[in-house]
């Protein structure tokens, strides 16, 4: 079975059906062999916040060395998100297997009129692919309710209730104490149940179990008191987690004091479920991030995506905006039909600008529905259809550099949305060589730098803008795709659409056409609407600049070489032959004058099975070396990925952190932009490497792409500037040889990521079938090099400077040969016999 027809099943089935119980998510489970028997599971349910909660929980577990699969919904774009093993979305072929195994069963429940519902059938993949994956722990986060959703078909090992309020009351009843029993359901059978309820909802799930409670410092009688104490930047909360014999102290990215009490019940399951260590707790939450959470987007103006979708989740949302300065509040506001919409929007601050909208989802509300609504609460109230063009709207209105913010919440749909702007990705293939002619018509894109041969005698009334050709890959929404295709066709350029494959929610695009033609459409698409003057502005950006240069050592003339000097015993190539400060300067001096253009300093090996250094450790090996080497004219790069050491070696005069864990620590963003430094962001599945690790990536190019925007984004949040770094896709870390080549070939894409782009591949397992006798893998590490440079990385990291720089010297010369013969020094007539 195919991925997309696999996905036409899940996607084909009811959303809600009036049967309730776990009996029909209970009869697809036995069809696959009860995969939940083999699994502990954790169910985590909630009005509000149990998503959160999973996310912190899943976290600290991973970070615990754990095997952890994650069920949580809705997914922004696509189904596929809402199962992760490791942090990692289910690949498709995985999907593809459960799903035609589920089919025969699928045909007995319809043919019983029992078919289940795409959340049901989901929940029973899900589950499979733990089993299949051998995951330690299984996080389920409730759909709806507790007594009856489709993962109470499992027998849980320990539970939570987050919060209850007003939500599902045809579905759940009535009154809070009524939801509060139906939640409570989720109690495990050998422990307690824990929750962050307060009033009615927990004397009511007292009734039903034993509990342990987590409550703020106002609550005496709670068992683990979970507190904000204060607010250190804008994108983070300090959280105190105090239990009767452990306590947490710790920097939370999840924002606002309901947050503080979701990390109490996710560090209080931690402790339940494990023997987790307070480091742990406290490392695994300040790494847990959780997209359309009070999940900051841009500083200038400040926006702010929240997918509040009731009026509890509302209500916490408005008393965290009010911590905040700011002018002007613009919202971009969308709820589903079953909300209470005036209770949303009266709990949030005064409102300048309200833009009434709708997400493509059949349970939205009309935008002229909310919009007299939304008058109640805002001076101005414009009522436009599409998200993205609201959110482009208030964007607008806020200005560029000013004191406004901006708001898009009511709903997860909307949040998805509006996301789009931040993550979608215009990525370059198939670029097509200009044929470089002589040019009769005086143009800024004029080529005169090189005549083909073949037309040495011609001279064509015509420049570049009109011959060169250039395609792009991206994805729309459905509502966007005709008006794109329509102006990519009014401009003379071609456009393919396709849904197959594609992310659930989106449609995938393929369009191109000559210089000009391009240019034409993104000026035309200023004014189509649907937020696509944000899709002219990324074309007109991949068409008229260049990668950014402006970090340390890169150059727009040619590959930047990195060389690697290791103040190590034990990496797997020069380990041990540096370790004094004088060897390290004798090698430093010895690379630049082999041209080198950045110094890559490291304290501890990466290589697989390289035991860790300690911090302390670490920092004696290389803040004298680099101190030594500040004062060369070369940038000086500190490999690490430890923040307590980047920050040692910027003060010791290094310019750039190389991360190859990419945020391992999630102090290190705010310790390079503390310092104002560059950093090197890598993908990577672990550091060091474990060679038992393995991602099944469905295109490795693409899914290293996705997976790097969002550490971007988080770099940006703390405050780097996305011209200060360089991304590494990670050869080898986590990649199979193919997977890395594959990288090397189609590392030009990684352009649509707006950064320059490294390669590191100098003598890695990747090369191991192509070594020559006692050549160490260097002759394939040269070819590799001058693939990647002729293919457009701006960086290579290399440990033999000399021999890499001479091959980015010539990949550089087939590019600008006129250049590079300019460059040529006088050959001396010794040299020239020898040549001979």
């Amino acid at each position: 079975m195919d991925y997309h027809e696999a996905a036409d099943v899940l996607t084909g089935l009811q959303q809600r059906r009036p049967k309730l119980g776990v009996e029909t998510t209970a009869r697809m489970l036995a069809h696959l062999d009860n995969p939940h028997a083999s699994i502990d599971c954790v169910q985590i349910a909630g009005s509000n916040g149990k998503g959160s909660t999973a996310r912190m929980l899943e976290q600290i577990l991973d970070d615990a060395g754990l095997r952890v699969g994650l069920f949580t919904s809705p997914g922004l774009n696509d189904f596929r998100e809402q199962i992760r093993v490791e942090g990692r979305t289910i690949a498709k072929k995985h999907v593809s297997k459960y799903v035609e195994r589920l089919v025969p069963c699928l045909e007995t429940l319809r043919a019983d009129n029992d078919e289940p519902t795409h959340f049901e059938a989901l929940t029973a993949v899900s589950l499979a692919h733990f089993a299949a994956m051998d995951v330690d722990i299984a996080i389920l986060e409730v759909g709806i309710g507790g007594r009856y959703d489709a993962t109470s078909a499992v027998d849980p090992i320990a539970s939570a209730v987050t919060s209850v309020s007003l939500e599902h009351t045809e579905l759940l009843g009535e009154t809070v104490d009524v939801i509060a029993r139906d939640k409570a359901q989720v109690a495990p059978s050998e422990a307690p149940l824990i929750t962050g309820t307060t009033g009615d909802a927990l004397a009511a799930i007292r009734e039903e179990t034993d509990v342990i409670t987590v409550g703020n410092d106002s609550d005496s009688e709670a068992d683990i008191i979970a507190t904000e104490t204060g607010i250190p930047s804008p994108i983070e909360s300090a959280v105190s987690i105090v239990g009767s014999e452990w306590a947490v102290e710790t920097h939370l990215p999840l924002v606002g004091a309901h947050q503080a009490t979701n990390a109490g019940v996710a560090a209080t399951l931690a402790r339940q479920v494990q023997d987790v260590s307070i480091d742990t707790i406290e490392t695994g939450l300040r790494g847990a991030t959780w997209p359309g959470r009070f999940e900051l987007m841009s500083h200038s103006p400040r926006v702010v995506l929240d997918g509040s979708h009731n009026p509890g989740a509302t209500a916490t949302l408005g008393s965290l905006l009010e911590r905040y300065e700011y002018d002007e509040l613009h919202v971009v506001f969308a709820a589903m039909q079953d909300k209470d919409h005036e209770a949303m929007i009266q709990s949030l601050p005064s409102i300048t600008t309200a833009y009434a909208t709708e997400p493509a989802v059949e349970r939205a509300e009309t935008a002229e529905t909310l919009a007299p609504i939304l008058q109640m609460n805002a001076k101005t109230v414009e009522t436009i259809q599409s998200v993205p063009e609201a959110t482009e709207e208030a964007i607008e209105t806020a200005g560029a550099r000013s004191d406004d913010l901006v708001l898009v919440t009511g709903s997860l749909y909307a949040v998805a949305e509006a996301r789009d702007r931040w993550t979608r990705l215009l990525v370059p293939v198939n670029r097509s060589s200009s044929i470089d002619i002589g040019v009769g018509k005086e143009s800024d894109n004029a080529v005169s730098e090189r005549v083909n041969p073949g037309y040495a005698e011609a001279m064509f009334e015509t420049d570049k803008a009109d011959v060169t050709t250039q395609c792009f890959r991206t994805t729309l929404r459905p509502a966007q795709v005709e008006i794109f295709a329509d102006h990519v066709a009014a401009a003379g350029g071609f456009c393919h659409q396709t849904t197959v494959g594609s992310p659930q929610k989106l449609t995938a695009i393929v369009f191109g056409g000559t210089t000009r033609d391009l240019m034409t459409l993104s000026d035309s698409l200023v004014d189509a609407g649907h937020g696509l003057r944000h899709v002219g502005s990324q074309l007109q950006r991949q068409l008229t600049e260049t990668t950014p240069v402006s970090v340390s050592g890169l150059n727009d003339t040619r590959t930047a070489v990195m060389g690697i000097l290791n103040i190590t015993p034990d990496s797997f190539y020069d380990g041990g032959e540096y370790n004094s400060v004088d060897a390290a300067m004798d090698q430093a001096n010895t690379m630049i004058d082999a041209g080198v253009d950045i110094l890559d300093v490291g304290g501890e090996s990466t290589r697989p099975g390289a035991e860790p250094v300690p911090i302390s450790e670490e920092i004696d090996r290389i803040v004298p070396v680099i101190e030594a080497l500040s004062n060369l004219e070369v940038p000086i790069s500190i490999d690490t990925r430890k923040a307590a050491v980047a920050d040692a070696a910027l003060s010791a005069g290094a310019d750039i952190v190389n991360d190859v864990s990419g945020f391992d620590d999630p102090e290190m963003p705010f310790v390079v932009a503390e310092h104002d430094a560059e950093l090197v962001l890598m993908h990577s599945l672990s550091a060091p490497v474990d060679p038992d690790r393995r991602a099944t990536y469905d295109d490795v190019v693409t899914d290293v792409m996705n997976e790097l925007t969002e550490q971007l984004l988080r770099a940006e949040r703390a405050g780097i500037q996305r011209d200060q770094i360089i991304v590494d896709p990670g050869c080898g870390f986590g990649k199979s040889p193919a997977e890395s080549f594959e990288l090397v070939d189609r590392i030009d894409e990684f352009e649509a990521l707006g950064c320059p782009v490294l390669v590191g591949h100098s003598r890695k397992s990747m090369l191991a079938t192509m070594n020559q006798p006692d050549d160490e893998r260097l002759s394939a590490t040269i070819a590799v090099t001058t693939l990647a440079a002729d293919r457009g990385a701006d960086v290579v990291r290399v440990h033999d400077a000399g021999e890499n720089a001479a091959a980015v010297r010539a990949a550089a010369a087939a590019k600008h040969p006129y250049r590079a013969e300019d460059d040529t020094t006088e050959i001396d007539a010794e040299t020239e016999a020898d040549d001979r």
